[in-house]
């Protein structure tokens, strides 16, 4: 019935405009969070794009529609349902339910005949789009890394840990060298996380052998990760750096200001960055903190364990976010071409190097980037393959994007129907509990057991019976 009545809205706009006076130009409605018809630097981007485009045979007129950065999703919503459905169209949330409505492109035969598009795609991007074909998002996965100061690392006169018991040795000798100089050794932090301990399960997960969100349990039935002897194991090394005063036990009431400020102010080794882009603005920060030092950050590796290597897999289930060309749009050839320009080398000096005079200058054939280049975000994508003219990022940066493209493991998590979102929910409010009993010493750990049960009871049981219908055997 929504689709019928969205069609049938859009079908009556489609009629008004096809009445209006014919253009030469191809009209492109385009809605994208914080990108806005009332801020200069967007469209002065969008009309460049608009030339170069023309240049190469395609007339665009590509007209942003606003919607508020704030409650972005809901304002979203009540656009697509009043049957105002742009050609192009961002999501950040609230996709699913127009893609059950048929109103969402299937993007792969798109992208199959798009040359630079298929060629700029991540490897989690190219599962992810098997799995649900209807955005796209074309930017590294989110994994966060370890970066401690490199003269912290230096005083140290430690090599960067490889395995779990090079880590706990410098998480141990972070605190007992003084390296904020304060003159009062054992007040700085071995490592700090914010709100959970996602940051350190992304480097830590495989090493204790957690492969994926689904682990078969003794008997070879699926079971959640979360209630394995894997998890447990991890769950006890996390406890005991806290109760040696290594990790944060203040980790759930500190946001991520807090994490940071610690990290700026000498009171925290290690600390987590979760893109490449991140780990720089932490050098950045770090620099302003102490202008009297030169300080870079260096990058920790990814270690080993009993259980393996490597980065926590990465969810391929679908997109959380990305870019859609709507199913009724009359245009997709155009926005086709447009997408596939933006996944261009020419697409992406545009939307990565910001402008001429403002984030880089040029001399000859040498780029240099300026202070600016420190705020500017591409509209579009950060395509894998593509080398800008002048590396801007620092080593720590680029060594984070390498790990991504070298321990990238797929998930096997999966999309959850509607009416497990309850179990969802109170199994995570459970575990998250657990987790800081366990990790602040209020629980002991001879009460997994316990948790496991309690976990269980609050929708685990379901989920699990629910993921071997999914996983099968």
């Amino acid at each position: 019935m929504l689709k019928r009545l969205l069609l049938t809205t859009t079908a009556l706009a489609l009629g008004l405009t096809l009445a209006m006076p014919a253009s030469a130009q191809t009209v492109i409605r385009f809605v994208s969070k914080d990108l806005l018809s009332t801020n200069p630097p967007d469209v002065a981007h969008i009309e460049r794009i608009e030339a170069a485009l023309k240049a190469q045979g395609t007339d665009l007129d590509i007209q942003i529609m606003d919607l508020p950065s704030s409650g972005y999703a809901d304002a979203l919503g009540t656009m697509l349902l009043s049957g105002d459905i742009p050609d192009l169209i961002y999501f950040q949330g609230g996709d699913a339910k127009m893609a059950d409505q048929g109103i969402l492109e299937d993007l792969n035969p798109w992208i199959e005949k798009s040359p630079n598009l298929k060629a700029a795609l991540w490897p989690h991007n190219v599962e992810r789009l098997k799995n649900y074909p209807y955005l796209l998002y074309i930017y590294p996965p989110r994994a966060p890394q370890p970066v401690i100061r490199k003269d912290w690392l230096d005083q140290l006169g430690m090599a960067p840990p490889t395995t779990l018991e090079a880590y706990e040795a410098i998480f141990t000798a972070i605190p007992d060298a003084d390296l904020d100089g304060d003159g009062t050794p054992g007040n700085t932090l071995g490592v700090t996380t914010a709100e959970n301990t996602n940051e350190l399960d992304s480097i830590f997960n495989q090493a204790f052998g957690i492969t994926g969100s689904w682990m078969k349990d003794e008997s070879g039935a699926w079971v959640h990760a979360r209630i394995t002897d894997a998890e447990k194991a991890k769950i006890t090394w996390y406890a005991k750096l806290a109760a040696e005063g290594l990790y944060d036990k203040e980790y759930v009431t500190s946001k991520f200001d807090v994490k940071e400020d610690k990290f700026y102010t000498g009171k925290a080794g290690v600390i987590f960055g979760s893109s490449a882009e991140v780990i720089d603005i932490y050098g950045g920060k770090m620099r302003q903190a102490h202008p009297e030092t030169p300080i870079e950050l260096a990058l920790l590796p990814i270690p080993s364990g009993p259980g393996g290597q490597g980065l926590a897999a990465v969810d391929v289930s679908k997109e959380a976010r990305g870019f859609a060309i709507s199913s009724v749009s009359e245009h997709k050839e155009e926005v086709a071409k447009l997408l596939d320009f933006m996944a261009s080398t020419e697409g992406q000096m545009l939307d990565r190097m910001g402008f001429e005079g403002e984030e880089y200058t040029k001399s000859g054939d040498t780029y240099t980037v300026t202070d600016k280049m420190s705020t500017w975000y591409a509209r579009f994508f950060a395509a894998a393959n593509f080398t800008p003219p002048v590396e801007w990022k620092s080593a720590a940066a680029k060594q984070s994007l390498a790990n991504i493209q070298q321990y990238f493991k797929p998930d096997n998590a999966f999309v959850w129907p509607a009416d497990y979102a309850a179990d969802l929910d109170a199994t995570e409010n459970v575990y998250r509990a657990w987790v800081y009993k366990f990790i602040s010493g209020e629980a002991p750990m001879d009460q997994w057991d316990a948790f496991v049960a309690e976990w269980k009871a609050a929708g685990g049981d379901r989920l699990n019976e629910y993921a071997r219908t999914v996983l099968g055997s």
